[in-house]
């Protein structure tokens, strides 16, 4: 691994001895160390100082808010479609291995962005979590970055929404309850699969989708509702009828307050990173994906209306379309253009 030379022993941890020179694209990003501990095997963290925690959204963007917030880039949940995989690349670090192994974690985040939301210029417009990279994947555990982000934005009057595939979120469905007296609070649960075999092929760093059931269960309990993101329905994969109202038919027996689903992204550099999975596991289908996807990264308008016409009745069958104007809905319906990477990231 090319990071071998910058690291040293340090007790059951490694870390950079000197950060002056940095990883290679991580030297604007204000690394302080790289770490590397045994209860997370083959990853590397590397913490840095923020210059600021949220980010703004493009105008161009389709989507209700302007404001985002990553907690870290990388990801340990490892989805091969995933579309943040790409601004990865602005760090120097590939948008595959790396991505799912080299994890940048801003570990001063929420000290920042409370000091941003007392700005006299925040108009506490609503941010959301998630549209990126998840805020409550593994190394959420070890750095314990959201109740401080949390806390900021309730204290400040800001709403805010979370979207994850981690079941860590029950560790603050108490605070964001609490958060939710004083200011709008939406919460959301992505779950697209429920075939294990598949799931652990293309998300093998998710918890189960029993665990993501129970996650939503757990929400609606706390008081909060719970939107689902059954997204991304993978074209020849996921999208048979039986699949889709037997995924529909859980959300709904759990409590799932709506339900949003569209098909596969592939932009940038995550098209030729899911398209060898394909080629791995799927072969025959690898023609078929090219037709649908052409040269660009969405599937052809055929099959999204194909899609759209299979999908709508069963939600409306099982009670899942609720509000179709929910921000958390919206925003990420345009998911892969939710927030164009800029070269600094920090």
């Amino acid at each position: 691994m090319r990071w071998e030379g910058q690291l040293l022993d340090a007790g059951d941890e490694k870390e950079a001895s000197d950060p002056s020179p940095a990883l290679p694209g991580l030297s604007r990003a204000g690394l302080v160390r790289s770490v590397r501990t045994p209860d997370f095997d083959g990853v590397t963290f590397h913490e840095v100082l923020c210059k600021s925690a949220l980010n703004k959204v493009p105008e161009s963007s389709q989507v209700p808010f302007r404001w985002t917030i990553n907690p870290t880039r990388g990801c340990l949940h490892q989805c091969v479609y995933c579309f943040a995989r790409t601004t990865h690349e602005y760090l120097d670090l590939d948008a595959g291995r790396d991505f799912d192994t080299q994890i940048v974690v801003k570990v001063n985040v929420a000290a920042v962005l409370r000091k941003e939301l007392m700005r006299k210029s925040w108009k506490r417009e609503p941010v959301a979590l998630g549209t990126n990279t998840d805020p409550y994947h593994r190394a959420e555990g070890r750095y314990r970055l959201m109740p401080g982000i949390i806390r900021a934005l309730a204290d400040s009057g800001t709403p805010m929404s979370i979207l994850t595939k981690g079941t860590l979120l029950r560790r603050d469905l108490k605070l964001l309850a609490a958060a939710a007296k004083s200011v709008p609070v939406s919460v959301g649960v992505s779950l697209a699969l429920l075939d294990e075999t598949l799931c652990k092929q293309v998300e093998p760093g998710t918890p189960s989708a029993r665990a993501r059931l129970d996650l939503i269960e757990a929400v609606r309990e706390s008081g909060l509702d719970c939107h689902v993101m059954a997204s991304p329905i993978l074209p020849m994969l996921s999208d048979s009828r039986a699949d889709l109202d037997n995924l529909f038919a859980h959300l709904a027996q759990v409590g799932a307050t709506s339900v949003t689903a569209f098909p596969l992204h592939l932009r940038g550099s995550t098209r030729g990173w899911y398209m060898s999975w394909l080629a791995e596991h799927h072969p025959a289908l690898v023609g078929k994906y090219r037709r649908l996807y052409g040269h660009g990264a969405y599937v052809a308008p055929e099959y999204r209306t194909w899609l759209r016409d299979r999908v709508d009745p069963m939600l409306e069958h099982h009670g899942l379309s609720g509000d179709r104007q929910s921000g958390l809905r919206e925003a990420v319906r345009e998911a892969a253009v939710v927030e164009t990477p800029q070269p600094t990231l920090f």
